[in-house]
């Protein structure tokens, strides 16, 4: 999950120092971060990333510190039945199991991060298997007893076609929700770094810029510039890849009227059901802020579908 990528940052940063990891391995009812969340600690209390938001951080950053002293590694669980989850905080409703390893090569190896950050930088998933006997990770897969598997997908990216109104508001949702952005429009007046500061630009045709971006299943594609020279291309090029999210911006009339030229242009039926039209979930939205909010919960919602 993305937000792993800090940890993973902070691992590479303190490579070669004693550090203890904690995962969340198992959730139930509203618990406050999802399975397979981290929280990376150092000997010295230093710590990144989160296993429930702060709820119970100051009993696992206790839990590390053992660990990282030569305990071996625990399970621990948490939830509003035992009195202890109200003395750390966890008063919810929910229940989580975390697990903490030393960062070794009998627990999380070192080298596991490594495998990650490379995987994600190529594009791909890497899935991490924990002996939950032993506390050994290993990124083959287990052949016996009781584990816990971990995916690793690479970062989200969304590919704006259209450098509208709308494409400003979404680009900046997507920036808070760590989602990578590039923002495609051939159209060089629109495409300036004053309206997008901090976003990927490409002036290419878009279904040029598509193809040499490979969508994937991590990748949502949304057109917004309303004109079918630039749209239609993009859609196009977007249903030859398996891109998680489709979406198109326009009323049904117009999708209508986009479905019958996708066909003529050789797209099948099933791709075409593919596309998001209008785009984004009914929320009553009204301007170019709200329809970039229904956008970005609609692509979110694909996600995690695909997860």
């Amino acid at each position: 999950m993305a937000e792993n990528d800090s940890v993973i940052a902070a691992a590479k940063t303190w490579k070669g120092e004693r550090m203890a990891i904690a995962t969340v391995v198992s959730t139930w009812g509203s618990a406050p971060r999802p399975k397979g969340s981290h929280m990376l600690v150092h000997e010295d209390g230093r710590f990144e990333g989160s296993v429930s938001g702060g709820c119970v951080e100051s009993d696992i950053l206790a839990t590390a510190a053992d660990v990282i002293a030569g305990a071996p590694f625990q399970l621990r669980n948490y939830g509003v039945a035992d009195a202890a989850a109200w003395e750390v905080g966890l008063p919810c409703g929910g229940e989580i199991a975390v697990m903490v390893q030393p960062v070794s090569a009998e627990g999380f190896d070192p080298e596991l991060f490594d495998r990650i950050a490379e995987a994600r930088d190529q594009g791909d998933a890497l899935t991490v298997t924990t002996d939950l006997a032993t506390g050994h990770s290993d990124a083959r897969p287990a052949e016996t007893g009781e584990v816990f598997v971990n995916r690793y997908d690479p970062p989200r990216r969304l590919l704006i076609v259209g450098a509208v109104q709308i494409a400003q508001a979404l680009a900046g949702l997507a920036r808070e929700l760590g989602i990578a952005t590039v923002v495609i429009d051939p159209r060089a007046r629109f495409l300036t770094d004053e309206r997008f500061p901090g976003v990927t630009l490409d002036d290419r045709w878009p279904d040029e810029a598509i193809a040499a971006l490979r969508p994937g299943p991590s990748t949502a594609v949304v057109t917004l510039s309303h004109d079918i020279k630039i749209d239609d291309p993009a859609l196009i090029a977007a249903l030859a890849t398996d891109a998680a999210y489709v979406g198109a911006l326009g009323s049904r009339k117009s999708h209508a009227a986009r479905r019958e030229r996708l066909a003529a242009a050789g797209v099948s039926p099933e791709n075409i059901d593919r596309i998001d039209a209008p785009v984004g979930i009914d929320i009553g939205a009204i301007g170019p802020s709200e329809i970039a909010l229904s956008v970005a919960a609609a692509m979110i919602g694909a996600f995690h579908d695909r997860g």
